[in-house]
C-alpha cells in the first residue's frame, strides 16, 4: 500500500514551509519558536478579532459615568 504523500503548508508565522502531520507537534506551524511568537501576539492584543458593538452597549456606559 502506498504512503500519503506529505503535506506542507505556510507557516502562519514566518511563511516558511510547515509539515502538516502528527510527527509536527508544533503544526500548522514549523517550529516551537514560531508557535510562541504567535501565541505572544494574541496574549498583547496585537492580534485582535473585530466586533461590533452590540446596540445599547454604549448607551448603558453613558449612563454609568
Amino acid at each position: 500500500m502506498d504512503r500519503p504523500a506529505t503535506r506542507t503548508v505556510a507557516c502562519p508565522s514566518c511563511k516558511g514551509p510547515s509539515v502538516y502531520a502528527e510527527s509536527n507537534r508544533w503544526r500548522p506551524f514549523c517550529s516551537e519558536r514560531c508557535r510562541s511568537v504567535d501565541l505572544g501576539a494574541w496574549a498583547s492584543e496585537r492580534f485582535r478579532v473585530p466586533a461590533e458593538t452590540p446596540p445599547g452597549d454604549d448607551d448603558a456606559v453613558r449612563s454609568e459615568h
